[in-house]
Formats: structure tokens, C-alpha cells, sequence
């Protein structure tokens, strides 16, 4: 992404901070840095990373509020240039007040100043933020004008940061999302199967990345159902990036989601840069069913392999899609599932039910469980028959409520107003996540096995004893 001189071209070489998240921390903007220090490196500059917690970068800081944006000012002024992976979380506090965003964006002035050279890549933003008629947009107006140059990954984007911030033009410049891209995997689309063991003759759908509910996973698994009698799979592969409550439930909404719907698989963990282009080898399509997004580096990977995607119509993907060849935007539901099905070598749409694209955590985890509680109570009259119509199962619901109304257990919140608390509670959950974590995923494994016990001895109720070897029915 870097359009700087390079060194080895005659250039001279620069001392570069990266400021970002960096491996291991599975994060994609994280990903991103990496893949563009790697670019710098190869044009022969030193570079140093400095990241917003411990990683394997060279130096590590809690960049979030003003104390943490002072102390960077400290190391900008070392460098001929800085590099800013920019998301608001990595800065500001979340929830984020007017005041605190105020604060913060006159403490991030400093730094901003200081740098020699300074670029701002952004990732997301708020352009509410940048209301003029209010002290912290004017804060955040006169923070982005001491940026040299912003860059953004497609031309809506910039022209929402433009009008938002007050930036002059020429200061705002696109970068293709996946210019500093390479692939991580040479294996072929066979031997990528064989590793994940899955079958040659089956058509894979694929969702990838970090589950939350603007990832519409969930989307994916309802427009699918159905589809495994047509000789199709569908893998959802990725983890929660971060321990909030929210991302959590949503991951467990998902899984129970999943264990409903023939064919559909929720592959929880973490995911290598290795593995993750593996699994976009062995798809036959990707399926990116986004509530929202700016742009998405899915998408790009998806492209490098030259494997076929089904997108939302949010964000930048439109422009991002136009620089690629195969690739279906769809505006809702109903266009998701003709889509996949248009995919498959036989094809029979069959109706589904979807849910707004808008829907709030809480409405969106009533819905899905509503599905869940549906689809758990439809019962086939033969092993492998299609599924009918949902019928809810009155007695089938009564019996798993109760342990369905309890909460998945998950990590306690690592937020606090005081920043040397929540250093504190960050440190305490690096330290114990190895010990504590198989813990509450055996837990909350049991549930759901629990769930599905109660469930399969009420549809075996109903069907009534199977037949006992050696004798005919009417023994």
C-alpha cells in the first residue's frame, strides 16, 4: 500500500513506526499491518511496530484516552514517518462520551503534530463525530487537518471523510484494500480438502472471519437451510475477537444456530493466516452476508484465489466488488439464499424466512434463538428426509426453556472508567484465558449437549420404540 520511494530503488531508507494491533493478536486489522510492514521491508526501511497491547511488536502502549496518546508523542518524533492503523477503538474509550472524545482527540493532537511525516490508514469511523457545531467534532475536524495524508480503501468512503471532517481534499487518498495481499497457503483446492477433510464431491459455501453479529454469520446458516439435500456444505470458521458479552452470546446464538440446520458447520477457533486461505482454497464460494461494513479483506483474499463470493450491498464492497470478477452483491435475505442456490450444480429455491439487516444484539439474539427453538422442533419421518415446514413443538420448547434462558458463560468485562484498573483486568485475563477458557467452553458445551439431549428423547418419544431385532412389527 506504501507509495513512498523505495529504498532499494535508490531511494533513501526511513525509519517507520507502525502504529496498530500486530500478530498474534487476532485481529484483521492486525493482519493488515503486518502484510504492509512486510511491503515497507521490502523496499528496504527499517520499521518498528508499536502496538495498542502485548504482541509481537517492538514497542506496546494502552493508547486509549489521553494519558496513552501523550505517551506516544514521546516516540513519534524518533521516526521520518508514522504509520497510524486507525479504528476509534484503539484510541478512544467505548462507550465514548462527548467529553471524553474531546479529550482524547486534543491529547491525539499532540502526537499528530510531533510526527515528521504522518499517515492515517483508516479502518472505520463515525462520521458523526466530526459535527462542527458541536466542541468534539471541531476537536476531531482540527485532529484529522494535521494528518498528511488519510488514506481510505474505496471512493464513498472518502467522500464521506471528506464532507464529515472538513479535510482538504488533496489530503485523501485511496488504497486498494489488498495491495500489500500475498498468499499464505500453495496448496491446490484438493490437497486443501484433504487437510480439512472435506469430501471432493461435496459444493462448499464458506464464511470466514471474526464472529459478531455485523458479520450476519447468521444470515448465512438461515439462507442455507436446506441446501445440504442438494449436495452442498456450509463451514462458518473464525472466533470472537474480543471477550465482550455481546460477541459472546452472539457466537453461542450461532453455534446453536448451526447444530439446527443440516450441512452447517460452526468451525470455533482461532484461525492462522495459513488456515484461513486454506479454507478459501477448498470453497467453492465465499459468503459475506455483512450487516455493515467499510470494506472487507475477505473479499480481497477471496480474490487472490479467484474464488467466488456472495456479498451484502453495504459499505464500500460495491467499489471494492467492481475490481474483482466474480463476485454477486445481494440486497437482502431472500436475494442471499437465490444466490447460494444459483451456486449449485442442481438448483430448487425453496422459501426462507429472514430477519431484518438492521436488527439490534438484543433483537437479533431473540431471533435467532426463536429459530433455534423452531428448527430444533422439526422432526423428519425418516432419517435424512428434507425438513417441512417449521412446526414449533409446544412441549419440545417447555422442555429446553429453562436451560435455554441461561446465559452462555464467558470471560467478565475487562472495561473500567479508571485506565489502571482496566490495565490491571486486561493483564488478569491475558494471565488466566489459558486455564479459564477450556473451562467455560466445556460448560457451555454441556448446555447445548444438554439442550439437544432433552430435545432428541422427546422426537424418539414420538416415534415411538425402534423395532427389536428378529422380530416383524407385528410381533
Amino acid at each position: 500500500m506504501d507509495d513512498g520511494v523505495s529504498a532499494l530503488a535508490g531511494g533513501t531508507p526511513e525509519r517507520i513506526l507502525v502504529v496498530s494491533p500486530y500478530p498474534p493478536v487476532r485481529d484483521g486489522i492486525a493482519a493488515y499491518a503486518l502484510q504492509t510492514v512486510r511491503a515497507l521491508r521490502r523496499q528496504g526501511h527499517h520499521v518498528e511496530v508499536l502496538s495498542p497491547g502485548p504482541s509481537a511488536a517492538h514497542h506496546h502502549l494502552d493508547l486509549v484516552g489521553p494519558r496513552g496518546a501523550l505517551a506516544l508523542a514521546k516516540r513519534v518524533r524518533d521516526f521520518d514517518r508514522v504509520i497510524v492503523q486507525f479504528h476509534p477503538d484503539f484510541f478512544y474509550p467505548d462507550p465514548a462520551s462527548a467529553a471524553s472524545r474531546l479529550r482524547e482527540s486534543l491529547a491525539l493532537a499532540v502526537p499528530f503534530a510531533l510526527a515528521a511525516r504522518l499517515e492515517v490508514v483508516v479502518h472505520e469511523i463515525d462520521g458523526r463525530h466530526g459535527n462542527p457545531l458541536r466542541p468534539d467534532g471541531l476537536a476531531a475536524r482540527r485532529l484529522w487537518a494535521l494528518v498528511d495524508e488519510v488514506k481510505v480503501h474505496t471512493l464513498s468512503e472518502r467522500d464521506a471523510f471528506i464532507r464529515d471532517f472538513g479535510v482538504s481534499p488533496s489530503r485523501v487518498s485511496l488504497v486498494a484494500h489488498g495491495a500489500d495481499f500475498t498468499r499464505h497457503t500453495h496448496l491446490d483446492r484438493t490437497s486443501a480438502r484433504a487437510s480439512l477433510d472435506v469430501p471432493e464431491d461435496v459444493f462448499v459455501f464458506l464464511a470466514i472471519g471474526f464472529v459478531q453479529p455485523s458479520k450476519g454469520f447468521d444470515r448465512a446458516v438461515e439462507a442455507f437451510d436446506g441446501l445440504a439435500s442438494r449436495g452442498a456444505r456450509l463451514d462458518v470458521v473464525g472466533s470472537v475477537r474480543v471477550d465482550d458479552p455481546d460477541m459472546l452470546r452472539y457466537e453461542a446464538d450461532l453455534a446453536d444456530l448451526c447444530a439446527t440446520v443440516d450441512g452447517a458447520t460452526l468451525h470455533s477457533g482461532y484461525v492462522s493466516d495459513e488456515l484461513f486461505d486454506r479454507w478459501i482454497v477448498a470453497a467453492d464460494a465465499v459468503v459475506l452476508p455483512y450487516r455493515n461494513i467499510w470494506s472487507s479483506g475477505v473479499l480481497e483474499r477471496a480474490g487472490l484465489f479467484g474464488v467466488p463470493v456472495i456479498a451484502t450491498r453495504v459499505g464500500g464492497l460495491t467499489e471494492q466488488a467492481a475490481a474483482q470478477t466474480d463476485v454477486r452483491l445481494v440486497e437482502d435475505d431472500d436475494e442471499l439464499r437465490r444466490a447460494m442456490v444459483e451456486r449449485l450444480p442442481v438448483q430448487e429455491l425453496t422459501p426462507t424466512m429472514g430477519w431484518s439487516a438492521a436488527a439490534t444484539a438484543d433483537d437479533l439474539h431473540a431471533a435467532v434463538q426463536e429459530r433455534v427453538r423452531a428448527r430444533a422442533s422439526r422432526r423428519p419421518t425418516a432419517p435424512g428426509a428434507r425438513r417441512s415446514a417449521a412446526v414449533l413443538d409446544p412441549v419440545v420448547a417447555l422442555n429446553s426453556a429453562p436451560l435455554r434462558r441461561l446465559g452462555r458463560l464467558g470471560p467478565p468485562d475487562t472495561n473500567h472508567r479508571l485506565r489502571p484498573v482496566r490495565l490491571v483486568k486486561r493483564l488478569l485475563r491475558r494471565a488466566n484465558a489459558w486455564q479459564i477458557d477450556p473451562l467455560l467452553h466445556q460448560i457451555n458445551e454441556l448446555q447445548s449437549a444438554t439442550v439437544l439431549a432433552l430435545e432428541s428423547n422427546r422426537a424418539r418419544a414420538e416415534q415411538g420404540p425402534p423395532p427389536v431385532a428378529g422380530r416383524s412389527p407385528g410381533d
